[in-house]
């Protein structure tokens, strides 16, 4: 009797345990939310085929159009300038920028003037006499001769037996050496051949300078041009006199400038073609970097759209009744940042930002362009237009 009640005491005890255990379990259960259906946001506008330009982004420094290495043709101390040659210094045309002292080889010449003047002024009695006609003309040559200037022209020959008596003479060859040597005597003055600066200086006053040593360079600051390099392939589509649309990278100020040249050979190492823009701006300088934009071609019925929309090479996100879908479109034109494509009819609407998790048969909806505030999270950037 005894251990038929401790055996239903301990079958009470089991079920309690039991029934005990379902309850906590239970209670300490939570209820799941039913999961909520999230309905992105995309953003989209309509296609309108086109004209779209082939615009081929390069870059490059700017190196001045008129530039003058300053080369020393003859020996001499530096004695002045009209400015001080140095650095920076500006000039006027015809101002000068170096003058070497010449005042040994100016007494040479005057000796040479000097020889000159008496050899026609001895040949006066014989002109006179044997050719009376030529006498007058000769005469007011040397009437007007100056030992300080540069010999004048010779008179024209009257006849051909005046032309060999002077011929004879020496005159000829006299005033030719004496035209020489004044040549050679401008030589020891340079000159500015344009308004510029000077960009670099390597003699001051008082240097003795030698013949063929370098003594700076100087540069018009007005025009410019900048070296850009093309790929070969669009080497037939550059047109010399197109506009090119320039800018810096520090502060995006833009130039308009215009291609001058194009080179007939293509560089074999890189494949590229060398073009030559030219340009001016009151604050350009030589070694400035600027970007261009080089308008190579036209694509007719044709779009130009965000490179980071292209899906699977060759296809395009749509938007038909808030159901995502793809079309097949045809690349045209790849730069950096954007692509020209053809295929699209008018009034397709495609995203025009891109959708993180985006795919075929995804419904979404539309949110308004003008109102949306990008945040930090954020994937979806505006494409940004060349």
């Amino acid at each position: 009797m005894r251990k038929i009640i401790l055996f239903a005491i301990g079958v009470v005890i089991l079920v309690v345990a039991v029934v005990g255990a379902n309850y906590i379990i239970k209670s300490n259960e939570k209820v799941k939310p039913e999961a909520k259906k999230v309905v992105k946001t995309v953003f989209v506008e309509e296609v309108k085929n086109g004209t779209v330009p082939i615009v081929l982004p390069a870059n490059g420094n700017l190196v001045a159009k008129n530039r003058l290495e300053l080369y020393s043709e003859v020996q001499g101390v530096f004695e002045s300038s009209s400015n001080d040659f140095k650095p920076g210094q500006r000039y006027r045309k015809g101002q000068t920028l170096i003058r070497m002292n010449s005042s040994e080889y100016y007494a040479s010449v005057q000796a040479a003037r000097s020889e000159f003047y008496n050899l026609v002024t001895s040949l006066m009695p014989d002109l006179r006499l044997d050719y009376p006609d030529a006498f007058p003309v000769w005469n007011t040559y040397l009437a007007n001769f100056d030992m300080t200037k540069s010999v004048p022209e010779l008179p024209k020959m009257s006849s051909e037996k005046v032309n060999y008596f002077i011929t004879g003479r020496g005159v000829s060859s006299s005033y030719f050496n004496v035209k020489n040597l004044e040549q050679r005597l401008g030589k020891y003055s340079i000159r500015a051949p344009f308004d510029g600066i000077v960009t670099e200086a390597l003699v001051t006053r008082g240097t003795l300078i030698r013949s063929g040593q370098k003594l700076g360079e100087f540069i018009d600051t007005s025009v410019f041009e900048l070296e850009l390099s093309v790929a070969k392939k669009f080497s037939d589509l550059l047109k010399i006199g197109e506009s090119v649309q320039l800018k810096t990278i520090e502060t995006n100020k833009a130039y308009t400038g215009k291609v001058v040249r194009v080179n007939g050979r293509i560089d074999q190492a890189t494949q590229t073609i060398k073009v030559f823009v030219e340009v001016n701006g009151d604050d350009l300088k030589e070694g400035m970097y600027l970007e261009a934009q080089l308008e190579a071609d036209k694509e007719e019925n044709a779009i130009r759209v965000a490179r980071k929309l292209l899906v699977d090479e060759n296809k395009l996100f749509i938007l038909k009744d808030s159901v995502l879908g793809l079309i097949e479109i045809d690349p045209v034109y790849f730069s950096p940042e954007n692509m020209v494509v053809k295929g699209v009819p008018n009034g397709t609407k495609i995203l025009s930002r891109p959708v993180p998790g985006a795919y075929a048969g995804m419904l979404v909806k539309v949110g308004d362009e003008e109102n949306f505030t990008p945040s930090k999270d954020t994937s979806a950037t505006k494409a940004v237009q060349e």
